[in-house]
This record gives structure tokens, C-alpha cells and sequence, in this order.
């Protein structure tokens, strides 16, 4: 196939779900890991379409969602500071903080920006070499190589005033923190397509045969989701457990070398809080001593305080997979995306605003 739309052909969609349908036998719990293939099974109505016996469990894939509360409060500080330009991603400007999200800290008079890419950042820095500025530098591997070529982009050009607010989360520790939950009924896996754009498949090799469980590296189109399900379900049935890739089109075996060798150029692996789920060994990238000097929570060493979430917000389980947006009491009513209580219900990647755009389950 050479065109979008051929990924979103209705009638090979029919038959991949009649093919799902002949292929299942008993119930199958698979959980897509990534945020956009949440969306496009909720957006595209796949949820409904699904044989009954298959569940669609909802993965913790939403970079912005597990950003840690600490951190955002942090970012907020240094927004309020009056010499400090604070860049980010649009997402992360709505997700609130204990007591503000980065749009009310704008709306007060702080110095925001929403950037496309952290090399504007590197920019603005020497537009403005009379401010600090920092880059809110979000993502899975995926948007690592950027971050870390700003920080070596900086670095070259012997700038003092930037430096970035990393928050990496990686998925390999995540896919084992959720098996190894005590409530997790999680049977295969839809691996991050982009993730393994990146990263490649290696590292998820040891985890399906430490574990027993089919992982598909999968796209993001409906036919990608559909065939990633159909393949999973097929290893299932047959007691298989192995690693395939569906989305070869983009994802080799090896990833990205180039861009492997930048991220581990400025980073290295580190135990991360994943907001909503806890503390996850080795689950996040620091930024290497060589590079001290562009990481911003070194940089400023602001000391803020642990601060609670909001108790009505069940965030962590709906990330964990253990229950739906749906399944959440403040869903579509204290709880929506003009005033959200978690991430979730913020990010374009968020299973909660998936559900509430898209599901048709939000009374008016």
C-alpha cells in the first residue's frame, strides 16, 4: 500500500475483523500500548467492533500523562521566575500541577512558549542572551534524539543560558511494570510503532520470553491496529510467544542507529516516577554529567515539595490498564477536557480524552 487512505480501507477492515473473529476461541486481553493506538481504536469505533471475547486493555503509552506532578510544579516555578523562558510542547501547557498547569502560569504573566521542536529553543536562547531558557523536554525514545541534539546544539555553540527540563520515559520497564502488577490480566502486548522507529525491536525479545506473552510492534492506521490484534490473538491461540513486526514498513530490526547514538551521547538510564503508577527502575534517561550543566533541575536545584493528586482522580489505574475512562465517576462530569483532573483526560494521547471525544459514552 502506498496511500493513507488504503490504511483505512472499510472493506479489509471487515475482513480483518472476520479474521480476528474465526481466529479467537476464548478470551484474550491485549493491551496497546501507545496512546495513539488507543485513539485509533476508540476514534475509529474498533472498541465496538471487536469480537466480545476480546478486551482491549489501554497502556500507560502517553508521555504527557506520565509526567510526574513534582515536575510540572517545577516547570510552573521556573515560569514564574522573571528572567526564565519556559518552551514546551502545546500538550503539556493544560496538564495541571498541584495547584497550576503551565496555561494558568502564561495567563499570569509568565514567559511560555509552545514550540514545535527543541531546536527553537536553542534559538531563542541566543536571541535572548540575556534570559534563561529552558526546554520542558518531554516523550518516550521517540523524541529523545531531538532533545539530546538541542543539548549538544548548545553545547557546541558555548551557551550558558539554556538548558532543559527532561522528563524521558522509556517503554521496555514499563511493559514489565504493568505484567508484574498484581492486578494485571494482560495476555499480549501492541507495542509503540514510533518508540521502535528508534529503538528497534532488541529489547523486546528478553521481556516475551521472560514472560510468556506475544508482543506485536504495531502502527497506528486502523488496518495497522486490526492486523496487530489479528497477530497477536494467532500466537495466543497457538501458544506462541514471540516478538513480530507489523509495522516494518518503518520499524528495523536495529532502529535508528543515528539517532540511538545521540540519545545515549547526552543520556543515560535512570529509575523514573511515572505519574499516576510510582517509581520504575531504570525507566527513564538523566543527562550525563558531560552535559550537567544543560540540565535545568541541576541548573536551578528548585526544591519543591511532593504534593498529593487529586483524590477523585483514578489516572493511575486507567493507565495501568485496570480500568476504562469510562469506569471513573468524575468521567464527562467534574472531569472533561476544559477542566481535567488528570493528564488523561489532556493529552492527544490520553485514554481519557480519547473516550470522551470519541466514544460516545459522555452525557450532554
Amino acid at each position: 500500500m502506498k496511500y493513507l487512505s488504503e490504511y483505512r480501507d472499510p472493506d479489509l477492515a471487515k475482513r480483518y475483523l472476520k479474521e480476528i473473529q474465526n481466529a479467537t476461541s476464548q478470551a484474550w486481553s491485549i493491551m496497546e500500548v501507545c496512546g495513539g493506538q488507543t485513539h485509533s481504536l476508540v476514534k475509529n469505533g474498533i472498541i465496538e467492533m471487536l469480537p466480545e471475547h476480546i478486551n482491549m486493555i489501554h497502556g500507560p503509552g502517553c508521555p504527557v500523562c506520565v509526567t510526574p506532578l513534582r515536575l510540572i510544579d517545577k516547570a510552573v516555578y521556573l515560569a514564574s521566575n522573571k528572567n526564565v523562558i519556559l518552551c514546551s510542547f502545546g500538550d503539556m501547557l493544560r496538564v495541571p500541577g498541584s495547584s497550576k498547569s503551565l496555561l494558568e502560569a502564561k495567563a499570569g504573566g509568565a514567559d511560555v512558549r509552545v514550540l514545535y521542536s527543541p531546536l527553537e529553543a536553542v534559538k531563542i536562547a541566543e536571541d535572548h542572551p540575556d534570559k534563561d531558557v529552558v526546554f520542558f523536554a518531554i516523550g518516550f525514545e521517540t523524541t529523545a534524539p531531538a532533545n539530546a541534539l538541542s543539548v549538544v546544539h548548545a553545547y557546541r555553540k558555548q551557551l550558558k543560558n539554556f538548558s532543559i527540563l527532561a522528563s524521558h520515559v522509556l517503554v521496555p520497564p514499563a511493559i514489565e511494570a504493568v505484567i508484574n502488577d498484581k492486578e494485571s490480566t494482560i495476555d499480549g502486548f501492541l507495542a509503540a510503532g514510533h518508540v521502535c522507529t528508534i529503538m528497534g525491536n532488541a529489547e523486546y525479545h528478553p521481556l516475551s520470553a521472560k514472560y510468556k506473552v506475544p508482543i506485536v510492534v504495531t502502527g497506528f492506521e486502523p488496518l495497522d491496529v486490526l492486523q496487530g490484534i489479528l497477530m497477536v490473538v494467532r500466537q495466543l491461540e497457538k501458544n506462541k510467544h514471540t516478538v513480530e513486526n507489523q509495522y516494518s514498513r518503518i520499524v528495523k530490526e536495529k532502529g535508528n542507529p543515528d539517532a540511538k547514538a545521540m540519545i545515549f551521547e547526552v543520556f543515560e538510564p535512570q529509575d523514573q516516577v511515572w505519574r499516576g503508577i510510582g517509581k520504575i527502575p531504570q525507566s527513564g534517561y538523566a543527562i550525563k554529567e558531560k552535559y550537567a550543566e544543560y540540565d535545568a533541575l541541576r541548573k536551578f536545584n528548585v526544591d519543591i515539595p511532593e504534593a498529593e493528586e487529586n483524590s477523585n482522580c483514578i489516572s493511575g489505574q486507567i493507565m495501568k490498564g485496570i480500568k476504562k475512562p469510562f469506569e471513573c465517576s468524575q468521567f464527562g462530569k467534574t472531569c472533561k477536557p476544559t477542566n481535567p483532573l488528570g493528564a488523561p483526560m489532556v493529552s492527544s494521547e490520553g485514554a481519557c480524552a480519547a473516550y470522551y471525544h470519541f466514544s460516545g459514552r459522555v452525557e450532554e
